[in-house]
């Protein structure tokens, strides 16, 4: 509308006199164009033929897929602006120029990063690359890339530890796990750790077979209790007679060390249900947590087909059995499922209540946990907050069946619920008459 008629109404291009001036020949589309006389969709549909071809200047036939699905994105102007600027869509103007065929083991060559992450999902969630788990997969490429520059005795041993030993493990849970997972940090912090011990004891003079239980402790003592996954390490090298049988201490278990007060459990709980400011997906999350106590592991993992309606309920399958949702609650599920995925250029996240930014995937863990908390959602008080309300309600085997919950889990949140703090607050009492802290409330 680039006037108005006599009337007051806005009127378009073609009314006001101007039939020509606002209407694409090449789709015939009526608004505002982009270049050299046409509409941002037709003028996108060239430029990825252009950005994307291969060494005949035409788009791979492998391709074809990725353009196709960036041709239909429903922003045109926003993927044009995105070949022109991003790191992304350069690496994939790259790749296509090169005149290969694309595949896990040639972004396996690239250097591990977010830029290759992403061009890799693109390619998955486009169908061009076969879908792999991706958390474990990536830890070859990035395992190379830590060794370059080590010892090669130290390379010698952590490759079969990481890929005989780690990686086969990890694998064979991840295919029976009933919820995907991410372990690939968990992983790396255990290869960390083996490496630092190896520097540790090359910095010493110290030899891997000929470590003793009192080197491991000292060496212990200097770091933080991430270093008690050395065990892993150690206890593959001891079945492989590389070192004697030593011992690494178990962590004792903690009390929850921060849990949000209940009425200020509430109130977060009522804001999430009823504040229209707060963005969608935050009420949804927020309330999942603050009302069923669920990680934010398992709230991003969620999709539209865990919800489930039934005889005029809404129910939310997360263990064996699915759990009915306050009214309140499946209302925000409801409008989160029916969202749909921003795809500026891909559908990014297509497919997950709480997407990403990375195609096919859903909300990154830091990402996810600090969006709570810039809306005053602090996850994990607010977890154990909701845990202690649950399991003084419900027996462990319940908690555990609807929550999905491992068993053991559920029976030490019951202990930590049913704990008496009589000692804890007189001692906390006492303290504060000798003026050490002041009571609390």
């Amino acid at each position: 509308m680039i006037a108005r008629g006599d009337d007051g109404e806005a009127i378009c291009g073609p009314c006001a006199g101007l039939p020509g001036a606002y209407t694409c020949p090449g789709c015939g589309t009526g608004g505002r164009l982009y270049a050299d006389g046409r509409c941002p969709r037709c003028v996108l549909k060239v430029r990825l033929e252009q950005h994307l071809g291969g060494p005949d200047g035409h788009v791979p036939n492998q391709l074809r897929p990725l353009a196709d699905a960036l041709a239909e994105a429903d922003d045109a102007r926003g993927v044009l602006c995105w070949l022109k600027r991003s790191p992304n869509a350069h690496l994939l103007a790259e790749l296509a120029a090169a005149g290969r065929t694309i595949s896990h083991e040639l972004l396996d060559e690239l250097p591990p990063g977010r830029y290759e992450h992403y061009v890799r999902q693109a390619l998955v969630h486009t169908g061009v690359l076969p879908e792999r788990h991706e958390d474990l997969d990536r830890i070859p490429a990035w395992l190379d890339t830590l060794l370059a520059e080590r010892p090669a005795q130290h390379a010698r041993l952590v490759r079969p530890y990481v890929h005989w030993f780690l990686l086969k493990q990890a694998r064979r849970r991840a295919s029976h796990r009933l919820h995907p997972a991410r372990s690939g940090s968990f992983l790396r912090t255990r290869i960390r750790i083996a490496l630092e011990l190896l520097t540790w004891l090359d910095e010493h003079g110290l030899a891997l077979a000929t470590l003793t239980q009192a080197d491991l402790d000292r060496w212990l003592v200097t770091g933080n209790t991430r270093t008690y996954t050395i065990r892993y390490f150690l206890g593959w090298a001891a079945d492989r007679g590389l070192t004697p049988r030593l011992t690494v201490p178990a962590i004792p278990r903690q009390d929850p060390a921060s849990i949000l007060a209940e009425d200020d459990r509430w109130d977060q709980l009522h804001r999430c249900l009823t504040d229209t400011d707060l963005p969608l997906d935050v009420r949804a999350a927020g309330a999942l947590l603050l009302l069923f106590g669920l990680p934010t592991s398992r709230i991003r993992m969620l999709r539209p087909e865990h919800l489930h309606d039934r005889d005029g309920g809404t129910y939310l399958t997360l263990g064996r059995h699915p759990l009915l949702v306050p009214p309140k609650l499946a209302t925000l599920l409801g409008d989160l499922a029916a969202t749909p995925a921003n795809r500026t250029r891909l559908a990014a996240g297509a497919g997950w209540l709480f997407p990403g930014r990375v195609p096919g995937q859903p909300a990154g863990p830091s990402g996810f946990s600090r969006k709570l908390l810039d809306h005053g959602i602090d996850a994990r008080p607010a977890r154990n907050a909701a845990l202690i309300a649950l399991v003084e309600d419900l027996p462990a085997p319940i908690l555990a069946d609807v929550l999905g919950m491992h068993i053991n889990t559920a029976v030490r949140w019951t202990q930590v619920a049913r704990r008496d703090w009589t000692e804890y607050l007189i001692a906390r009492e006492e303290d504060a008459k000798r003026g050490n802290t002041a009571p609390s409330e």
